[in-house]
C-alpha cells in the first residue's frame, strides 16, 4: 500500500491519540505512592509510616517496638501494611501501641497489633470516649493515665503528655527527650493551613496549648498528616499556627459582634495574609465556621 499524505496523516493522528495512554503525564508521574516508611534523620530507630494522607510514628528498640496510631479507619489494608513495613526492619516484638486521641481516623484498626501482643495505652478520656462510641474496629486501651505516662523500652524513652483540651479533649503529645522529637498528631501541621480538624475543636484552649508547646524542649515534630514535601515540623510552624488561630479569632469575633455570623462571614471573609499557605482555600471555611460557633453562639 503506498504511503500517501492522507494515510501518513491518519497514522500520525492515531499515534498521537495513543500517546497519553502510553506515556505518563506529569500529573500521574507526581502522584505519591500509596504508603511510605521513612527513618527520621539523626535517630537510631525513629520512623514515620504514611498511608495516603495519614501519618504515624514508630520506634524500634533492642527490646521491642513502640507503635503510635494504627491509622486503619475504613482501610484494614493500611494496618496490615504498617505491620509488614515494621517487619521489614525488625523481628522484635511489638510491645506498645500508643493512642494520640480518640478520633477513629487515627486509632481505628489496631487488631493486628493486638494479635501480635501489643499493650494499648491512651489518655483516660480517650478510653472513656471509645467505650461510649463502641466502634468494633477500635481496640479499647489496656492502660490509661491522667497527665503523664513515661514508657522506657530498650534504652528509648517516650513521654505521653496530656496538656489540656485543644484539637480534642483527649489528645496527648508524645515526646522523645533524647531525640528532641515530638509527635503532635492534629494539634499543629507542618506548613499547612488548618482544615476540617477545627470543626469539633476547642479554639481558645488550642491557642493556650500551642503557646505551651512552643516553650517545650524539642526541635522537630511529626504531624498526624503529611507536611509540605513530607517534611517534619519546626517551632516556626507552631508560631504560624498560633498566628492563624489568633488572627482568625479576632477577625470573626469583630464580625460576630455585628451579627454577621454565620452567612456573611462564611461567604465573604478572607484572611489574605495566609492565602499562600497550602490548604488555605479548602481549610478557610472550617476555620471561619468554628470561630463563628465560638463568637456567634458561645459554643
Amino acid at each position: 500500500m503506498p504511503f500517501t499524505p492522507r494515510l501518513i496523516l491518519a497514522i500520525a493522528s492515531l499515534i498521537a491519540g495513543m500517546l497519553p495512554a502510553l506515556v505518563p503525564t506529569n500529573a500521574h508521574a507526581q502522584q505519591p505512592p500509596l504508603f511510605t516508611t521513612s527513618k527520621v534523620d539523626g535517630t537510631d530507630g525513629v520512623y514515620t509510616f504514611r498511608y495516603q494522607n495519614s501519618l504515624s510514628m514508630f520506634i524500634v528498640t533492642p527490646a521491642g517496638v513502640i507503635v503510635t496510631d494504627p491509622i486503619g479507619y475504613g482501610r484494614p489494608q493500611a494496618v496490615q501494611t504498617y505491620l509488614e513495613e515494621i517487619r521489614k526492619i525488625t523481628d522484635k516484638p511489638i510491645k506498645y501501641v500508643l493512642y494520640s486521641h480518640h478520633h477513629f481516623d487515627h486509632i481505628a484498626g489496631g487488631k493486628p497489633f493486638k494479635d501480635a501482643g501489643a499493650r494499648f495505652v491512651s489518655h483516660k478520656r480517650a478510653k472513656e470516649r471509645l467505650i461510649q462510641l463502641a466502634d468494633p474496629h477500635t481496640i479499647i486501651p489496656d492502660e490509661t493515665f491522667d497527665t503523664k505516662k513515661v514508657i522506657t523500652l530498650g534504652g528509648t524513652t517516650v513521654e505521653m503528655l496530656y496538656m489540656g483540651i485543644n484539637h480534642s479533649d483527649s489528645t496527648v503529645v508524645m515526646r522523645l527527650p533524647k531525640e528532641k522529637i515530638i509527635f503532635t498528631v492534629d494539634t499543629v501541621a507542618a506548613g499547612q493551613f488548618p482544615g476540617r480538624g477545627m470543626i469539633d475543636s476547642y479554639p481558645i484552649q488550642w491557642e493556650e496549648f500551642l503557646q505551651k508547646l512552643y516553650t517545650m524542649d524539642w526541635e522537630r515534630f511529626i504531624p498526624g498528616h503529611p507536611g509540605v514535601k513530607d517534611r517534619l515540623g519546626t517551632k516556626q510552624d507552631v508560631q504560624v499556627a498560633l498566628n492563624v488561630l489568633q488572627t482568625a479569632s479576632a477577625a470573626v469575633k469583630a464580625e460576630a459582634q455585628q451579627g454577621k455570623c454565620w452567612d456573611p462571614v462564611e461567604k465573604e471573609m478572607k484572611l489574605p495574609q495566609f492565602a499562600g499557605m497550602p490548604g488555605y482555600d479548602a481549610g478557610l471555611p472550617f476555620v471561619l465556621r468554628r470561630f463563628c460557633g465560638l463568637w456567634g453562639r458561645g459554643t
